[in-house]
């Protein structure tokens, strides 16, 4: 099964996806990793990726479906995948079905985390990430020591209220329509209150897949 997991800056997916992964027994496939995964690896696709960071301009979505595409061939993958944060933009999950096509692949399902604007401003200003592994936590504060890898956490200066809400503004004006995109093209659309304890969300994403 080829899940994508959907929802709102801050919406949980990062935390949601390693337990729902573990629980359905799938790998996990985030953008962010991938990219870093190849341009260590030095890859042709991650030296390509390299220069468009090096010139500070965004990586293009034809760069990394190739990426995600290379990644999806491996063996580990055969038998599905927890996609998360690979489709952000319309042009993203055509072009992510477009790269499936030939794996004789699709996207099986599309999970939304669903939180309302004002809680995620509130969970965004007491998170905090590691440095080194980009770990989201919500116990840590700013100077801490990574239990993942022992990086220094830190808080981003963009998980900072007004800029948590123009990332919101940025979600509903190019994100928000992948969904309706997904509902147009057939794909299995489920919904998931994702306020609560994260194991409370967890269950309820695997009763909604109704594993």
């Amino acid at each position: 099964m080829n899940i994508v997991l959907f929802g709102k800056p801050g919406a949980g997916k990062g935390t949601q996806a390693p337990k729902i992964a573990e629980q359905l027994g799938l790998p996990t496939l985030a953008t962010g990793n991938v990219l870093r995964s190849a341009v260590k690896q030095g890859t042709a696709l991650g030296l390509e990726a390299k220069g468009y960071m090096d010139r500070g301009d965004l990586v293009p979505d034809s760069v990394i479906l190739g990426m995600v595409a290379e990644e999806m061939s491996r063996p580990e993958y055969a038998g599905g995948v927890i996609l998360d944060g690979v489709v952000r933009t319309v042009p993203q999950a055509i072009g992510l079905e477009t790269m499936l096509k030939p794996l004789g692949r699709k996207v099986d399902a599309v999970v939304s985390l669903e939180v309302p604007d004002e809680e995620i401003v509130r969970r965004m200003g007491t998170r905090t990430v590691c440095s080194t592994c980009q770990t989201p936590y919500s116990d840590l504060k700013p100077g801490d020591r990574c239990p993942n890898c022992g990086g220094v956490v830190m808080r981003r200066t963009d998980d900072e209220p007004e800029a948590v809400r123009n990332r919101l503004n940025v979600f509903a004006a190019q994100t928000a329509p992948v969904f309706d995109w997904y509902r147009q093209n057939g794909a299995r659309l489920v919904v998931v209150d994702a306020n609560g304890a994260v194991g409370d969300v967890t269950k309820r994403v695997l009763r909604a897949l109704g594993k």
